[in-house]
């Protein structure tokens, strides 16, 4: 893939991960965010006008689900088109590349801290499906973990048939360019620049209509965050109507 190419391709990929960040934003609900994050961290902070918790509370949701996001839209393509590989047949593996004596079989991760342990166990399961699917070829079976940033590495174990590779090195194995990672962030270019404008506007319509559905659900008639009612919200059991405050026993 020659330079031109390439910077199509990243172009092409921001593209779709912007799009998607877009409607991903435009179609968060205020009170999905509020039941993933930490309400107590943020009255320990000292937040007090709605508008703060709201933000605060995009922003740290954001962040996680951006990296989600830019992994689908924009690692994972471009490692199937740099590569030259084809797409894998087998769940939780992305791409295939085969020469005469090998298949090598990559699951394409953001970073390297994404992976908790059971997804490990299930990571290593997908390859050792895919594997036993593949014995008719009679080919070296090489299963990778790839994080396309980062310094991981790691080799086939007792518990683990799949090696892991970050970075650099998991870049120029799977297109032969040393320099290929560094060609990722040189050739976004202006890119980024030019879809900012359109997300912020996007950002700010949402903290406006997040920060009025707050105002309206835990705050109090003179405007004091009602913290006890989002914590009740956040944590208490789905079936029990908490009071605002619970009457001690023996009290």
């Amino acid at each position: 893939m020659n330079t031109n190419e390439l910077e199509r391709l990243i172009k092409h990929s921001l593209d779709d991960f912007y799009a998607a960040r877009l409607d991903a934003l435009e179609h968060l609900p205020l009170k999905k965010i509020l039941r993933r994050k930490n309400p107590y961290l943020f009255r320990a902070t000292g937040l007090h006008k709605a508008s703060e918790v709201v933000e605060n509370m995009l922003a740290a949701y954001v962040s996680s689900s951006d990296e989600g996001i830019f992994g689908i839209k924009f690692f994972e393509p471009i490692a199937k088109m740099a590569s030259g590989g084809t797409i894998s047949p087998s769940e939780g593996v992305d791409v295939a590349i085969e020469s005469r004596k090998r298949y090598l079989a990559v699951a394409v991760k953001s970073g390297p801290n994404i992976f908790s342990a059971s997804q490990k166990r299930r990571q290593n399961e997908e390859f050792l499906e895919l594997r036993s699917r593949l014995l008719k070829l009679h080919k070296e079976f090489d299963a990778l973990v790839g994080h396309c940033y980062g310094r991981m590495r790691s080799e086939p174990g007792k518990n683990k048939i799949y090696r892991d590779r970050s970075g650099q090195e998991f870049w120029q194995e799977i297109t032969g360019d040393p320099d290929f990672y560094l060609k990722l962030i040189r050739l976004m270019r202006d890119h980024p620049a030019r879809h900012r404008p359109v997300y912020q506007k996007a950002w700010g319509k949402a903290v406006n209509r997040f920060t009025r559905e707050f105002l309206q659900d835990f705050c109090r008639r003179d405007g004091e965050i009602d913290w006890e009612k989002l914590v009740a919200f956040n944590s208490g059991k789905p079936a029990e109507k908490l009071s605002r405050f619970p009457t001690r026993r023996g009290g």
